[in-house]
């Protein structure tokens, strides 16, 4: 092969190389970036912007009831046929075309203060919706960080894991020095194998609590799960986690009246209260004004008229201009009321609806007032309940560190047995890994807490 042959296919598979590299380098996303796309691509938060816009519409048309309406019609039209004709006395085939065409407009005076009734109604309906709006974006914020934070604690166990499969690989070769000198039995040898395997097994589960963890995370970010991802750990001091007092009353208080829910659900029994009053007004009469004008073209139109000079009786032909813009216009004004006196129960019916979901209303404002005060109590017992694990399991990681030092010092010099060791190792294991999990359901508790307060907004902090 060539030199320069050589250069070329060194150069491509460079190339190729590189463009691989490349691909396989993962895409970096931390929390709030997270939050931020969550907040773009969710598609229950692009449902609930189309409400919004339908309850914009809603208000629009409820303005629209005080307005004047307007409307307007042009018709033609061709008649064929026998007609008796009275200059003649005969019968005569004929065909008329004619031209009519009408403008008109009306105005609500009052209207049993239905249009007013309405127009709240929408008004506080939007505002309700607004509010639901937020608090579905405070529910994807959470969910978020909190599929966020699992992905970073999954990362911490792996990690945590993979130490303690470093640490029983070292004890293995330790174990396999000192049988090869006769120092040990072999069973210590098997023994700290099987250890090895636990060991790795563990890293394996770990791993697939990683990968798990992470595929939720995409699917609730709407990301392109053939991609690869490296989630950004957020900077958490789990060495200076301080613990908070708060009376449960005090927090109760300040969630029902924070929560945008509740608030939503307030709304929607004050629109329940408006459109009762609509639908009451149909009991009262209504009172309009209305205005009109019409105008009209026949080709058969004539005017008759007497000849002063002659006596006789004449006809003149008139234009289509004359007539539709001039002689055959007609205006007229009036006002209309309207006395409702039997309407075969329709008023009764939408009343008694009204009522039942004013009602209905009631008792969902009621429930979710329950709801919030349990969910707030459940995360303050949850939260005391931390508190107290922060503490034990950070004395229990400590005597464990300073046990497992302490077997392995005894085991070097040979006073101690590999049982003895491998079950110190296992208990700091499971120790550290205790801790670090009460560590990051203590932060999550603190976030559920802020959730459940209301208080949960797009820059998450820990």
């Amino acid at each position: 092969m060539s030199r320069v042959l050589q250069i070329t296919v060194l150069l491509i598979v460079s190339g190729f190389i590189c463009i691989q590299t490349a691909d396989a380098q993962n895409r970096q996303i931390t929390l709030n970036e997270a939050v931020s796309i969550a907040l773009e691509e969710n598609l229950d938060i692009l449902q609930a912007e189309n409400n919004l816009g339908r309850n914009d519409a809603s208000v629009r048309s409820a303005v629209g009831q005080f307005l004047p309406d307007l409307s307007a019609s042009l018709s033609a039209s061709r008649a064929t046929g026998r007609q008796f004709n009275q200059a003649t006395i005969t019968f005569d085939d004929f065909t008329q075309n004619s031209v009519n065409g009408s403008i008109g407009t009306s105005v609500p005076l009052f209207t049993g203060w239905r249009n007013i009734s309405n127009l709240r109604a929408a008004r506080t309906d939007r505002e309700s919706e607004e509010l639901r709006f937020e608090r579905l974006r405070e529910d994807i914020i959470f969910q978020t960080a909190t599929e966020f934070l699992q992905v970073i604690l999954n990362q911490q166990l792996l990690e945590i894991a993979m130490d303690n499969l470093e640490t029983t690989r070292k004890q293995l070769e330790q174990v396999e020095a000192q049988v090869e000198v006769g120092m040990r039995p072999i069973v210590d040898l098997f023994n700290q194998e099987a250890e090895v395997a636990n060991s790795e097994l563990s890293v394996i589960q770990a791993e697939s609590n990683l990968n798990t963890s992470k595929i939720r995370i995409i699917r609730l970010l709407q990301l392109d799960a053939l991609d690869n991802y490296e989630f950004v750990a957020p900077e958490i001091d789990t060495e200076g986690i301080i613990p908070q007092s708060f009376d449960v009353r005090d927090l109760v208080e300040a969630a029902l009246q924070s929560r945008l829910d509740v608030r939503s659900l307030e709304l929607q029994l004050d629109a329940g209260e408006h459109a009762l009053r609509s639908a009451r007004s149909g009991y009262w009469p209504t009172l309009s004004f209305s205005a009109n004008m019409s105008t009209s073209y026949g080709d058969q139109y004539r005017l008759r008229a007497i000849d002063p000079s002659t006596g006789e009786l004449t006809t003149e032909t008139v234009g289509f201009s004359d007539q539709f813009f001039d002689q055959r216009i007609n205006r007229n004004i009036g006002f209309n009321l309207s006395i409702p006196i039997f309407d075969r129960f329709q008023t009764s019916t939408t009343v008694q609806n009204r009522k039942i979901d004013l009602r209905n209303a009631e008792i969902a404002l009621i429930d979710r007032k329950s709801g919030v005060m349990q969910e707030v109590r459940q995360a303050y017992e949850d939260y005391q309940a931390l508190k107290q694990e922060l503490r034990t399991t950070e004395v229990r990681l400590r005597a464990a560190e300073k046990a497992f030092e302490t077997q392995q010092e005894r085991y070097n010099v040979g006073s101690t047995t590999l049982i003895e060791l491998t079950q110190a190792n296992n208990a700091f294991f499971q120790a550290s890994s205790q801790r670090i999990q009460t560590v990051y359901q203590f932060i999550f508790q603190e976030k559920l807490l802020d959730y459940y307060l209301g208080k949960i907004t797009e820059d998450v902090q820990f």
